[in-house]
Parts: structure tokens; C-alpha cells; sequence
């Protein structure tokens, strides 16, 4: 049976953050995760090809966005995969518009002084996306065609996830840029896993989505464009408090051999085996990491 230790909320690990000093290299490594299909996968990818060189790890996922990069800042995560766009925006206040690699290299330059490690990007990129049923699609293709609508008060209900309305590179910004403003009435929240469904049965208009969900072609989905460039690239790549890496030689080679393996289809594949055909985390990660000549 893999060895996979998981903290039962994202409150615990946060408050043993805050109690915890930073060590330079704990017993086990800790391998954090968020609270999605796609890092509960590189989650378990990371803590089984660690295992398999030698580096014994636990894991900590099912994390939000902020309590996970607080614990690797006080020292209780050692690596987990982060998004450029995330750092850029959300925990660097980059307002600047930025391409993949000048994403990539800023916020490795920022958060190198805060002792995390950025190492080599993945041609996967998660943006943010919204998305209509490609057989009801409203007449949208564009998001300036959805600012329209909702500027003309069609009534359209955009699913969204809790943390959406609130990040700079959510929709406060997406709305800033567009020039449209949705009302209270017209965002249902729910739990990110939970919007494909609402939109793929009616309930919602339109969805928030993520790129490198298998979700969006299995279901038919429409993304609409991001005609003004405003999501950032979202380039998914290993992150490590900078004192672990150079306490553990040969991690950083071990780290950037999967982050090569990982591309948008890739992911998408991945996260449909999950999500669409029921298969468990484990057994995929298992499974690519073997077809992959990693294990």
C-alpha cells in the first residue's frame, strides 16, 4: 500500500505552520497540494517518485490557495507545484501584463528572496477559463461577447469557486478589463468540482473552468476566448523552500524530470481518468508515472 499521509483540513496544517519553525530538512519530506483533482494527482505523483529515489515524504493536500503557500513560507511544506500566474498576481501583486517566460522569470526573482525555489516551468498551462455548453452557447464566443451580455442585462448566472470573486486575477480584474459588472444575482458559488456538472445540466450559463480539465472536451464545452489577454499564463512548476533543495542533492533533477512530462493534453488526459472515469488519484499517478519511465 503507498505510503500517503493526508491532513484532514487545510486549518490544521496552517496552525502547525504558524507553530513550527522553519527546518532546513525535516525526517520526511512534505509534499503539499491543493484542493483539486489536478494537485491531488501531482501530489501523489511527487510523494510516489520521491519515495521511489530514495527520499522518504508525506503528504499534505486538500489545501486552499493561501493557507498552502503560508505553510511552505513557515516552513511546514517543503514543495508543492505552484501556478506563475498565482505567485505573479496573487502573492506578488504583479499588476504589469506579462508573457509565459517573463511570468516565469518574475516571480522566480520574487520569491527567491522569500526562500522558495522555482524550478523548471511545465508546458502545462492551467488558466482560468470560462466556458458555455457548446450546444447552448448563449452567442458567446468572445469574453467581450459575455461582457456585452451581461452589460445588456440578459440575466446570464456564472458558476464560480469561493475563491474567484475575490482574486485580482478572478473577476474583479476580469471585469476591470472588460468593462462589465456582473450582479449579486448573477454568480452562484460552489465548490470548483462541482461547477462542470452545473453547467453541463443547465443550472449555471456560463462556467469557470480550468484549461488542462478533461472535463471541457468530455462534457462539450465551449471556452470562450480571452480576446484582451487578461488571464495570465498559469505555467504549472515545482516550487521548494530553497534550504530544502540544497539540503537534499539530486531533488532538483528528480522534480524537473516530471515537470518535462507535463503538457496541456497531458493534464487533460490525467484529470478525465479522475474526474470522468471514476479511476483513483493513486492508481493514475501510478500508472503515468510507469508509462512515463520515471519509476
Amino acid at each position: 500500500m503507498l505510503k500517503r499521509i493526508v491532513k484532514i483540513t487545510a486549518q490544521v496544517a496552517l496552525g502547525a505552520a504558524l507553530i513550527l519553525p522553519g527546518v532546513a530538512q525535516a525526517k520526511d519530506l512534505v509534499v503539499g497540494g491543493k484542493n483539486f483533482t489536478e494537485q491531488l494527482l501531482l501530489a501523489s505523483m511527487t510523494h510516489q517518485l520521491l519515495e521511489a529515489k530514495g527520499f522518504p515524504n508525506s503528504v499534505t493536500d486538500g489545501m486552499g490557495t493561501t493557507v498552502l503557500r503560508t505553510a511552505m513560507e513557515n516552513g511546514q511544506v517543503d514543495l508543492y507545484w505552484e501556478y506563475t500566474g498565482t505567485s505573479l498576481v496573487t502573492f506578488n501583486k504583479v499588476t504589469e501584463r506579462l508573457d509565459a517566460e517573463a511570468t516565469y522569470q518574475k516571480v522566480k526573482e520574487l520569491d527567491a528572496a522569500k526562500g522558495i525555489t522555482w524550478l523548471a516551468p511545465s508546458r502545462a498551462n492551467n488558466t482560468y477559463a470560462l466556458a458555455v455548453r457548446a450546444t447552448d452557447d448563449k452567442g458567446l464566443t468572445t469574453l467581450s461577447d459575455l461582457a456585452a451580455a451581461y452589460g445588456a442585462d440578459k440575466g446570464l448566472t456564472m458558476g464560480v469557486n469561493a475563491e474567484f470573486p475575490r482574486r485580482p486575477d478572478g473577476l474583479p480584474g476580469l471585469e476591470k478589463v472588460y468593462g462589465f459588472k456582473t450582479g449579486r444575482a448573477n454568480i452562484t458559488p460552489m465548490e470548483g468540482g462541482l461547477i462542470y456538472q452545473a453547467l453541463k445540466d443547465g443550472k449555471v450559463d456560463v462556467g469557470l473552468v480550468f484549461a488542462t480539465d478533461g472535463r471541457i472536451t468530455a462534457f462539450n464545452f465551449k471556452v470562450l476566448e480571452d480576446d484582451k489577454g487578461f488571464f495570465p499564463n498559469y505555467a504549472i512548476t515545482p516550487t521548494v523552500r530553497t534550504e530544502v533543495l540544497e539540503a537534499n542533492p539530486g531533488l532538483e533533477e528528480i522534480l524537473n524530470s516530471l515537470s518535462a512530462k507535463l503538457t496541456d493534453p497531458v493534464m487533460q488526459a490525467l484529470n478525465a481518468q479522475v474526474d470522468v472515469d471514476k479511476k483513483s488519484i493513486e492508481d493514475v499517478a501510478a500508472a503515468f508515472l510507469a508509462d512515463q519511465g520515471l519509476l
